[in-house]
């Protein structure tokens, strides 16, 4: 449980920028929150602070908003593991700033959830077009569609989608 807010706090902080620019405007967030990034901290630190961490207006807020439904108990985290995965994401996308995406990332990654199909995934569509030798990459309807038959695993399958990539990147 201890890793939901932080997680889903980096996440905020990751959208829509490179990988070394979050991971270091994520530091500095850390060591903003004294190395412990929780609802508390994050509401300690304060809007401006975050903004002079590296956060964009809106991501700074977002992170507010998070820390607030969090500590109100809008934002269940400590449930989230009991939850259905359909509660767990209506919880998490009422949050400003996270997104289905967002939601199934940390349904699948730090819930450990079997059954997340997240057919909007670039990379999912990406892999199971390669997969599939596809001459043009499945639509999201269409690969909503065919992940049907996976249910129950389809966090897996879009695993090895996302493998496949990866392979073909390292040769």
């Amino acid at each position: 449980m201890a890793q939901r807010f932080p997680t889903l706090a980096r996440a905020i902080t990751g959208q829509l920028l490179a990988t070394k620019a979050a991971t270091t405007i994520h530091q500095r967030i850390v060591d903003l929150c004294g190395g412990d990034v929780s609802a508390q901290s994050i509401q300690r630190a304060g809007h401006a602070s975050l903004r002079n961490a590296g956060l964009s207006n809106a991501k700074a807020a977002a992170m507010l908003d998070l820390a607030e439904r969090t500590l109100d108990g809008r934002v269940r985290l400590a449930h989230h593991g009991r939850m259905s995965d359909h509660d767990v994401l209506r919880d998490v996308v009422a949050v400003r700033g996270i997104g289905p995406w967002t939601a199934q990332m940390y349904l699948m990654h730090t819930l450990a959830r079997h059954d997340v199909w997240p057919a909007g995934d670039f990379g999912v569509r990406n892999g199971w077009s390669r997969i599939h030798r596809l001459d043009v990459m499945v639509s999201e309807a269409e690969l909503r569609q065919k992940g049907e038959r996976f249910e129950g695993v389809r966090s897996d399958v879009a695993w090895y989608c996302w493998q496949v990539i990866r392979l073909e990147r390292a040769q």
